[in-house]
């Protein structure tokens, strides 16, 4: 490998990142049809460990959920989620009495602060056909200075995120979605006002870039402290500083280096995630990531005193009404509909 490749390892349903992220989850699950209530039919439930399901031979996870997949309602403190979905719908509430459903294209960029408790959960609206789902979830983390600030969430809808399309010579296509930083002189839309990604020096990059067969992009040199890492999740091959590099592999990147990707002959799908580190010291246990072990402490404390704010749901795993499409309630009672109803 030469400069340009630090690293290439294989690519995991959970992977720590490096700073300012914490870690990057994926999901593919291909979900029976439905039972008529958003959940899985009693039948195929038989022999999975309902409560705590990740087995990953399967063609899909329960996760926590019983009946209904996702993650039924727990806390967090001291970072922010953002959550890309790439196929399929998930369905958001919260502690301050938010909730929504987002799908294909979404992103969710929440900020948990001082405390939040919110439940993912992944409704199976198809009766009639395999509901897949598949999703990014990424945890980035909150400077010292941002772990107690009010908690909040925005959706930033498919429709909305920019996307740069470009040809090469032969008219292969490389599209860009833009769902933090900047572009060749466009930006992303603003993420929360206490990210990290909000200054724009700090050059935190989230992208999904698709490459049509054939087709070449290449990365701009930022930072010699950029830490950038890019992942390969669907596709064939791809070519990087002179190395063919298989499907399913993670790798990490120069960030003060131009670095062309060559698409094979396949269309073949990447996220980029990229930023320049906090360098603060990081205590991960369970939901909290905070600087110091007592603020660790304190979460716990907290939590179990306050339940950050209570649950405001009749359920641990709340779901909307199974003919709802793609919006969003907010805790001021706003309201954002983009979608009426599920397509079907």
């Amino acid at each position: 490998m030469g400069k340009k490749i630090i690293s290439i390892d294989k690519f995991k349903f959970r992977e720590d990142v490096g700073d300012p992220f914490l870690v990057r989850m994926h999901h593919l699950d291909y979900y029976p049809s439905g039972n008529g209530n958003i959940g899985v039919p009693a039948s195929l439930l038989e022999g999975k460990k309902l409560g705590e399901d990740f087995d990953l031979t399967s063609d899909w996870k329960m996760y926590y959920g019983r009946d209904i997949p996702g993650f039924p309602a727990h806390p967090h403190r001291g970072f922010e989620t953002v959550t890309v979905v790439l196929q399929g719908y998930v369905d958001h509430s919260d502690s301050n009495g938010a909730t929504g459903r987002y799908g294909t294209g979404d992103v969710q960029w929440m900020t948990a602060g001082s405390g939040m408790q919110h439940a993912e959960m992944f409704p199976l609206v198809h009766d009639d056909k395999v509901n897949t789902m598949e999703l990014f979830q990424i945890w980035l983390n909150l400077p010292g200075e941002g772990k107690f600030v009010a908690p909040s969430y925005k959706m930033l809808w498919a429709e909305d995120i920019p996307v740069v399309e470009e040809k090469d010579e032969a008219g292969n296509v490389a599209r860009i979605n833009i769902i933090a930083g900047t572009y060749k002189g466009i930006d992303s839309l603003d993420p929360n006002p206490d990210s990290w990604a909000n200054d724009r020096e700090n050059h935190v990059g989230i992208w999904t870039i698709q490459l049509e067969p054939s087709a070449s992009f290449t990365l701009p040199s930022i930072s010699p402290t950029l830490n950038r890492n890019l992942y390969y999740y669907q596709g064939d091959t791809i070519i990087i500083d002179n190395t063919n590099i298989k499907l399913n592999t993670s790798i990490k990147l120069a960030g003060d280096e131009e670095i062309k990707i060559i698409n094979g002959n396949k269309d073949s799908y990447l996220l980029l995630l990229e930023g320049e580190p906090i360098n603060e010291p990081v205590i991960n246990h369970g939901p909290f990531v905070m600087n110091t072990q007592d603020e660790i402490l304190q979460a716990y404390n907290d939590y179990r005193t306050t339940k950050f704010g209570g649950w405001p749901w009749d359920r641990e795993d709340p779901v909307n009404p199974k003919s709802v499409g793609r919006f969003a309630k907010y805790d001021d009672d706003n309201i954002e509909i983009r979608e009426e109803h599920i397509k079907k």
